[in-house]
């Protein structure tokens, strides 16, 4: 049973965004295989959708806002002390008809836009971009030397920002808030502009956290001279990271929405 409370914007520090990365790494050791073991499956639900050609890659597309839901909300959970069981994936399919429709109404909307994007990379590379993320096409040398495809790469990119804007708080707003989809979407880029410097040490401090990581599994593994080294380490290192950034996105959502410190019994 969730408890709704009404939703008003906050602003906060640049400074917070530093302490939300924290929060979410805190957060993550104090139930590090919950944690990691339902980004786990959330990954391994995606991979397994993936591989079902052009179908698969829109299916995940569509569950990603729920997914991103399920992961926040293990992190609150963990965050109160809670365990989070593996059902808490599905937290958004199980708690009733109607947000289960407003979250798949917001993973269509989802859907469109990163399809919108990815048509747009089509324009300028001929599909290359495409066929490589939709598709699971190989990388080919080729299109690693060809301008077309790299210009697609950088759009791609430069236009996915902000939709991830967008969408960045829509999941907890549709499903803690009952707000409407396409509302939740404005909400959401209002919030992250009045948090824009929070946001910005946010981004910062992970893409930090990143870098050092990935130069240490590199000085590792060149001191022991093995590049099966950094293959065995770099997944499990990436894996734990990205369930640190998951759970770090609910400290966002959390300070940047006053009544937010949602009580329910969904676990």
């Amino acid at each position: 049973m969730t408890h709704n409370q009404p939703m008003k914007l906050h602003t906060v520090s640049p400074s917070q965004g530093i302490q939300w990365v924290r929060l979410g790494i805190k957060t993550f050791i104090r139930q590090p295989l919950a944690l990691g073991g339902l980004f786990f499956l959330f990954m391994g639900a995606v991979s397994v959708l993936s591989m079902v050609p052009v179908l698969g890659s829109a299916l995940s597309l569509l569950i990603l806002p729920a997914a991103s839901l399920g992961l926040i909300n293990a992190a609150r959970l963990a965050s109160t002390g809670q365990f989070p069981l593996p059902k808490t994936l599905v937290t958004a399919f199980t708690a009733g008809p109607a947000k289960r429709n407003a979250m798949l109404q917001l993973g269509v909307l989802y859907t469109a836009a990163f399809l919108g994007v990815i048509g747009i990379t089509m324009l300028i590379d001929g599909g290359q971009f495409a066929g490589l993320y939709m598709l699971g096409e190989p990388l080919t040398e080729g299109m690693a030397s060809d301008a077309s495809f790299g210009t697609a790469l950088w759009v791609g990119l430069l236009l996915y920002i902000p939709m991830a804007v967008v969408f960045w708080h829509a999941p907890a707003l549709v499903f803690w808030h009952d707000v409407s989809p396409g509302k939740s979407l404005f909400f959401s880029a209002m919030a992250c502009w009045n948090n824009k410097g929070a946001m910005t040490m946010f981004i910062l401090a992970w893409m930090g956290i990143i870098t050092f990581s990935s130069l240490v599994v590199s000085v590792i593994a060149g001191l022991l001279g093995s590049v099966a080294v950094i293959n065995m380490l770099l997944m499990p290192a990436t894996m734990v990271l990205a369930a640190m950034f998951f759970a770090s996105i609910y400290f966002t959502y959390q300070d940047s929405f006053q009544g937010t410190h949602v009580v329910d019994t969904t676990a």
